[in-house]
């Protein structure tokens, strides 16, 4: 095996290897949880369980670069409206600083997969940009993020390899057809029609 192909089955085998505890710490943490500990214990329960749902997603994302990278990233398509894709995604931020308005229209890409891509890149605009809020417009296949400021442009192009989340995303979104470029002071994310 070559040093280029082995090196993505290393990261691979190294994210499954990861799991195993990780699901051991999610699992007592989220047990932890439906129990009476009392303050500072319970914050401190609340802050565990959220960090292995931050590991576990940092390893899924790991994963899918990896897959892409390997050249054995095989998307599961599915016809899904963009609208509906971006609220959902807007929605998993659990604050209010992703406004999200426009027109879907049916799109063919991995759902989930998909759904974290918008929202990683949605968060990353908003955290690399030091804004408090961005808005999200949909127009068709098209999903647009703006302001694009700051940093922001380069990270979430794939440009500026400071995320994680954000690199993925572009990675993913490319992988199935789409696109992802900054114009003007707008992220745009175009996603394969259906």
């Amino acid at each position: 095996m070559s040093d280029e192909a082995r090196f993505p089955r290393l990261v691979a085998l190294a994210c499954h290897d990861l799991r195993t505890p990780l699901a051991t710490v999610h699992g007592f943490a989220r047990t932890l949880a439906r129990t009476e500990l009392g303050e500072p214990a319970d914050r401190y329960v609340g802050m565990i369980e959220a960090a292995s749902d931050q590991i576990s997603e940092l390893l899924d994302e790991l994963t899918l670069v990896t897959r892409i990278e390997a050249g054995r990233f095989e998307p599961r398509l599915e016809t899904v409206d963009s609208l509906e894709l971006t609220h959902e995604a807007a929605s998993e931020l659990h604050d209010d600083a992703v406004s999200v308005e426009g027109e879907g229209a049916p799109v063919l890409v991995e759902v989930d997969a998909t759904r974290r891509a918008i929202r990683q890149l949605a968060r990353a605009t908003r955290r690399h940009g030091g804004l408090e809020a961005v808005a999200v417009t949909v127009n068709g296949a098209e999903v647009s993020v703006a302001p694009l400021v700051g940093t922001a442009p380069g990270v979430v192009t794939g440009e500026d390899l400071r995320e994680l989340g954000a690199a993925a995303s572009v990675d993913l979104i490319r992988a199935i057809g789409g696109s992802v470029e900054a114009d003007g002071e707008r992220l745009v994310i175009r996603l394969p029609e259906s």
